[in-house]
């Protein structure tokens, strides 16, 4: 591959991408047009302006620039765009579909990323399925793949039976926990609660536990369907798995969650299976993030990698700890924001 050499450009790290996706991206842009890429996917809700076409390939930039520092993360968002400036990263590789403004804080990214020399690589549809690590860090091995159950790309279904070390849905539950380091993430929020003096304080990945919502820590887990709710995963295409699949006692749901009153969790119950929400989306960084990261860093070993790695916090707004920004904000609130307008604005 190209990338031995001395002197890695956007080319070859797209190069790169294409080996670790099996040939899944697009390499020229009339792929794009012409439909002939299976995973050049159109995602909408059906909101007027609102959907967004999934492009894994070079959204943004030259493939001549050359690489040195690469950033590898889950979402664009202006935060990521901010910390790559500050690193003076050559090139971001994400994998969830970017869009113009949604991704870039408001603006195009023609105005935005040239600032900082900065390109863009996404994946997404052109990366499920590729390795086992969501199936095995929630105790099983997958044994078959669906990544389009009921002919919906992205729509995934993972049937696996339980690792030999796994018997019971506690056992999943603990081998989450231990994977994902949740104590170490417990300690931060703990430590940055004292900190702020902000006693409510939370964070996405620790108010987002692992969760038995249908049998007990006792029960036995041996044939495992595994999918992801957001996907488009109706109560259809559960039906229809269990058809599928009727030797299933353990339902794991994971990235996107359904709560206890789920109509998935009533069947469950109703059927006498487990049912165990996994990981959260806030930690799919490490999921499907580190073995991409990885991957590149083997590929390429003249480039540097770096994991980026959003983490979200919410606090009550009357603990919001620092006085001066607590003044500011009030401040702008109460003159500017709900005063009563001037004559001149009113005759505007």
């Amino acid at each position: 591959m190209k990338g031995t050499r001395d002197q890695v450009d956007v080319g070859n790290v797209l190069e790169a991408l294409n080996v670790i996706s099996k040939g899944r991206m697009v390499m020229d842009w009339n792929e794009v047009t012409s439909g002939t890429n299976p995973y050049v996917v159109t995602k909408t809700s059906n909101i007027p302006g609102k959907s967004v076409i999934e492009i894994p390939g070079l959204i943004f930039g030259d493939k001549r620039k050359p690489v040195s520092r690469i950033g590898v993360g889950m979402t664009l968002t202006e935060s990521v765009i901010e910390l790559a400036s500050a690193m003076k990263l050559d090139l971001i590789i994400v994998h969830h579909p970017v869009a113009d403004a949604a991704s870039s804080g408001g603006v195009p990214f023609a105005d935005y990323l040239p600032l900082y020399n900065l390109s863009l690589i996404e994946m997404h549809e052109a990366f499920h399925g590729l390795h086992p690590g969501l199936t095995l860090l929630h105790g099983h091995t997958k044994l078959k793949t669906d990544i389009a159950f009921g002919g919906i790309p992205g729509n995934v279904l993972h049937k696996g039976v339980a690792l030999p070390e796994v018997h019971t849905a506690g056992d999943v539950l603990a081998r989450i926990d231990r994977f994902m380091g949740r104590e170490i993430d417990q300690d931060m929020l703990e430590a940055e609660r004292a900190i702020r003096g902000e006693s409510t304080l939370e964070e996405a990945t620790i108010s987002n536990p692992a969760k038995l919502l249908s049998g007990t820590p006792e029960s036995s887990v041996k044939h495992i369907l595994h999918f992801f709710p957001h996907t488009g995963f109706s109560m259809k295409h559960l039906e229809t798995a269990l058809q599928m699949y009727p030797e299933t006692d353990t339902i794991i749901v994971s990235i996107s969650r359904v709560r206890e009153d789920h109509e998935f969790v009533e069947l469950a119950k109703r059927r006498g299976l487990n049912f165990i929400v996994g990981n959260s989306h806030s930690v799919e960084i490490m999921e499907n993030g580190l073995p991409l990261a990885y991957a590149l860093e083997m590929l390429l070993p003249q480039v540097e990698v770096f994991l980026l790695r959003e983490r979200i916090t919410a606090v009550s707004l009357k603990e919001v700890g620092h006085s001066q920004m607590v003044k500011y904000g009030r401040d702008m609130a109460e003159m500017h924001l709900i005063s009563k307008p001037t004559q001149a604005v009113q005759i505007l």
